[in-house]
């Protein structure tokens, strides 16, 4: 069964005010990154993979796409997508991994720090090969795997005796798979592969790699709020523009 850890109460209430409050990293880091991997989007078909509240589907439609159908397993974040509906853009509820599409369906295939949510990554690869055009782009981030390899095994963080931040430990680099941590409740589940995985499974569906980015900070943000410069010691995202080849 897939996990639906956004339709828990707490879970939701928890990640709701950290988006309200402009406090997490997706604002400062992916959220920038993502947009200057899209290619021009005018008149191009794009789903929108873990859609959540609809904020990426309504800029795409902004920038010119002619549809966007964004798919989310939560009713929770759907709800507040819905709440500001845009002309062209579709809802739907269904885990990514259970959609189904026509061949070439789409121009282009988005997804927004939910891949690492996926346990069979290659299944969903495999399908978005089979809802893109020829020449269609899949633009996507996730959580970056230095990070995600040490969830729920060991804080990340290594510490003096004051508290403060001395390195980040990778470790259990290539023990891929499931991870169980807390992230606002206990038993979040994300699924650990390699960056070669990530990489190669792409490339093995037929795509082609266009760009690589494990971005930090822009310039103005880490002046405003120093902390994010913490962000430059270790990759937090992963995020990858790749097309599909005829």
């Amino acid at each position: 069964m897939k996990q639906n850890i956004y339709d828990n109460p707490e879970f939701f209430d928890g990640y709701k005010a950290l988006r309200e409050r402009g406090a997490g990293l997706n604002s400062a880091l992916e959220q920038p990154a993502m947009r200057s991997l899209l290619p021009d989007v005018r008149g191009m078909r794009v789903l929108d993979l873990g859609c959540g509240a609809g904020n990426l589907c309504r800029e795409l439609r902004a920038l010119g796409a002619s549809s966007v159908t964004g798919l989310d397993i939560s009713s929770r974040m759907l709800e507040l997508a819905q709440a500001a509906p845009c002309e062209g853009i579709r809802y739907v509820q269904s885990p990514m991994e259970d959609f189904t599409a026509d061949r070439g369906s789409f121009d282009l295939v988005t997804s927004s720090l939910a891949f690492h949510y996926v346990q069979d990554f290659g299944g969903l690869v495999s399908s978005i090969a089979e809802w893109l055009v020829e020449g269609g782009y899949l633009v996507f981030s996730m959580e970056h795997p230095v990070a995600t390899a040490a969830q729920g095994i060991h804080p990340g963080w290594v510490r003096d005796a004051e508290g403060r931040k001395l390195c980040w430990m990778l470790d259990c680099y290539r023990d891929e798979g499931r991870r169980e941590s807390r992230w606002f409740v206990d038993g979040v589940i994300r699924y650990h592969r390699t960056t070669e995985t990530v990489l190669n499974t792409l490339i093995d569906n037929g795509f082609r790699i266009r760009r690589i980015l494990e971005p930090h900070a822009l310039e103005q943000a880490e002046a405003e709020h120093p902390n994010l410069l913490e962000e430059r010691r270790r990759p937090p995202f992963l995020l990858v523009k790749a097309q599909l080849m005829p």
